[in-house]
């Protein structure tokens, strides 16, 4: 046995002792190269939608910057189960990123919802995007709040405003009463609107056409290309441009696979984050637009484009904003200090 076991740790020293001088951490060999890796990268849409779009992108970046020693499989929406299986799936490493909303994951951190709350950020895109990239309450506080649950959120960016489609035409809090809509996995969302007098309800992204169809839920929030993309406007008659709030999007990765990759891996990652916000937020915009415009020449599928007034959306916000108030001091694990700092920056941000 004592033999066995003597050979056994010669095979083990032989197997680890590779000289190609790569490390735990898959960084850099001993010529200066990188270790050749395999990473996935899971996203909430498919091919020719923005999430989608932005794990190729940043696959192509990173295997540049590395020669082609490090490649990252893109990986759509459906490949890996529902929006929840997908955020459980990078929590327990079984990928290593991830692009998620935080609505999926607002059960688990109470905090992330506050992407949820209606005229809370302002409707300037530009503004939103430089908000979420710069804010400390955003990339300091609450990503640290995500690490506590093995995620890391390593940046925010908007996917655009978000618009409600429905068969009823939505211009007054009052013309959601007695309607279902569909929504994310978050207690918050159902909160904003009960507030407008509508009902909810919880669904998967992939089941939402057909229950539109079916009249099972009577409208849906989402940025205008996602829209077009998944053809609501075929079975919704009315299209209002709200910028009630937006389709925020986080780049995440597994928390304890990053903490251990090597420094000189890391910084290729945290680089390659940094370039893509002007990146995503040019291709959200060329999306959006495209998208608007497809469905409103869409003759087949006729849909009526309600624009909401500067009076209309004041009507809105006198709604919504008691639900601010609700988030900060009711909802259960909430940090009212994460709510203020963020409040603050977006106030400077705009100069309201």
């Amino acid at each position: 046995m004592f033999v066995s076991i003597l050979a056994l740790s010669f095979v083990l020293a032989a197997c680890g002792g590779d000289d190609s001088g790569s490390d735990d951490g898959g960084g850099e060999t001993a010529d200066g190269e990188f270790a050749e890796q395999e990473w996935r990268f899971v996203s909430e849409e498919v091919p020719g939608e923005v999430q989608y779009e932005y794990t190729a992108e940043f696959a192509d970046r990173i295997s540049e910057k590395t020669d082609g020693a490090i490649t990252i499989e893109p990986i759509e929406y459906g490949g890996l189960g529902s929006e929840v299986d997908q955020a459980q799936m990078l929590q327990q490493g079984a990928v290593e990123f991830a692009v998620m909303s935080p609505g999926f994951t607002g059960g688990q951190v109470p905090d992330g919802q506050i992407f949820s709350l209606h005229y809370f950020f302002p409707s300037d895109q530009e503004q939103v995007q430089q908000i979420l990239t710069d804010s400390e309450a955003l990339n300091e506080d609450l990503r640290a709040k995500y690490e506590e649950h093995s995620i890391t959120p390593l940046s925010f960016w908007t996917e655009g405003a978000m618009a409600w489609t429905s068969n009823v035409g939505i211009e007054s809090p009052s013309d959601w009463e007695g309607l279902n809509t569909r929504v994310q996995e978050s207690p918050l969302m159902r909160e904003s609107y009960a507030a407008y007098g509508a009902t909810v309800q919880s669904m998967s992204q992939s089941e939402l056409y057909t229950a539109l169809d079916r009249e099972t839920v009577d409208g849906q929030e989402n940025p205008l290309f996602y829209i077009e993309s998944a053809s609501f406007n075929e079975v919704q008659d009315t299209l209002t441009i709200s910028n009630h709030n937006n389709y925020v999007a986080m780049t995440t990765v597994n928390t304890e696979w990053y903490n251990g990759l090597d420094d000189s891996v890391k910084e290729v990652i945290d680089e390659t984050v940094a370039e893509m916000q002007d990146w995503v937020f040019e291709e959200q915009q060329s999306s959006n637009q495209e998208a608007l415009d497809a469905m409103v020449d869409d003759t087949e599928n006729p849909t009526e484009v309600i624009e909401l007034t500067e009076d209309q959306i004041a009507e809105f916000s006198e709604v919504a904003e008691p639900v601010h108030q609700y988030y900060r001091d009711e909802v259960e694990g909430i940090d009212p200090e994460l709510f203020d700092k963020l409040q603050q920056e977006i106030e400077d941000a705009t100069g309201e």
